[in-house]
């Protein structure tokens, strides 16, 4: 009988260990998909581009942002629809010094793509990354919408860091 008890006990403690440690390892949580709000694209970007899925959804986000700032909302809303998860993508974009980031102030009147990726700089750097990450970004991004939207819609998107 002692032997029942105490094998009853080792795998009470064997299966509460596991499910500590699955708990402790990122990605493995239950969580982890409601954090992700488009997991094909942020797949793409962490792989083709060696960052934290944090990082491409922030990073993704803030340039959706500046799309959706530069393009008439009836083109905009033809980019988001081809996105899944646009409106997560554009929640995950840290917040920068209240508006008040002189690299996305300087981008907000600097034309074409340097303004567009200086308006996005940022929330790049709050994210670790580098202003100029946000063009390694971009082929990524775009082949993405033409591969949802189409090439018009990829278009659009393209146009606003031309």
């Amino acid at each position: 009988m002692s032997y029942r008890i105490m094998f009853f006990v080792i795998t009470f403690c064997l299966l509460a260990c596991a499910g500590a440690a699955n708990a402790q390892i990122p990605g493995l949580t239950q969580g982890a998909s409601a954090t992700n709000p488009s997991p094909e694209l942020v797949g793409q970007l962490t792989k083709q581009l060696s960052i934290t899925p944090q990082q491409a959804t922030g990073g993704a986000g803030a340039l959706f942002g500046v799309a959706k700032t530069k393009l008439k909302p009836e083109e905009f809303l033809k980019v988001s629809n081809s996105v899944p998860g646009m409106d997560g993508l554009l929640k995950a974009v840290p917040k920068v010094g209240g508006g008040s980031d002189p690299l996305s102030q300087m981008g907000a009147v600097l034309p074409g793509k340097a303004g567009a990726i200086a308006q996005a700089g940022g929330a790049f750097k709050q994210l670790g990354l580098s202003p100029e990450m946000a063009t390694k970004f971009l082929p990524i991004m775009t082949q993405f919408v033409k591969l949802k939207g189409g090439a018009n819609v990829a278009g659009l998107f393209g146009g606003v860091f031309k």
